[in-house]
This record gives structure tokens, sequence and C-alpha cells, in this order.
């Protein structure tokens, strides 16, 4: 379950932002996952859940998951397709001269906060 180092790592970038920037809490968190990146959206969450309670600024944060369409391009015709519809092979010209464009990512897209009071 490769989820679990991802979450890891998710978590490890947001607690030292939040630690850097001397914020309260981070309340929610935003992920963008894209359909073909081989992360299941159900596993990132279960792992989720079970990672957060062992952070300082992340305890009760929410991760919300926002899966991004697969998209290939064609270098022969110029078009894009969807990826998971037609694999490699372009639908506009059946040509197999096709690369990913989007759609194996893992990003986290912004994360909401509580501030501390001395910074308001």
């Amino acid at each position: 379950m490769h989820e679990l180092g991802i979450v890891f790592h998710i978590i490890e970038k947001v607690e030292k932002i939040a630690k850097e920037n001397k914020v309260k809490e981070v309340t929610k968190i935003n992920i963008e996952i894209g359909e073909v990146s081989l992360v299941i959206p159900k596993y990132f969450l279960d792992v989720w859940k079970w990672a957060i309670k062992k952070t300082e600024y992340m305890k009760n944060c929410e991760c919300n998951i926002i899966v991004l369409e697969a998209l290939s391009y064609c270098n022969n015709c110029q078009k894009t397709f969807k990826t998971t519809t037609f694999a490699k092979i372009c639908p506009h010209c059946l040509s197999d001269n096709t690369y990913l464009i989007t759609g194996d990512e893992v990003n986290i897209k912004d994360i909401e906060i509580v501030e501390n009071e001395e910074q308001s």
C-alpha cells in the first residue's frame, strides 16, 4: 500500500508549513489525485484518518480529494483525449504517438488553517 508513504510525505510537508507559519491548527486540506496515479482514494483516506492522529497541527484535519481526469495528447493531430477511455491510441487519428499530459499526479491544492491569536 503505497498510499501510506504518500500520506506521510504530505503530512510532513504540511506540518512543516504549519510550524514555519506558527499556525494553531490545520483544519482542512484539498488533495488532487490523478485518476491514473495508482493512488486509491479510499485507501488514502483510511491511512489519512489513522496518520493525522499522530501529528501536532493536523489532529482534526479534514481531507478532501479532488480526482483529476487523465488526458493524453496526440503528437500527430495535436488533439487531447480521455486516457481512461482510449488508453494510448488517439480516437481522432488512431495514432499511438501520444503521451499523458495530466492525471498521474498527487498534489496539495490548498490548506485551511486556524491562526494563532497573536498573529490575528
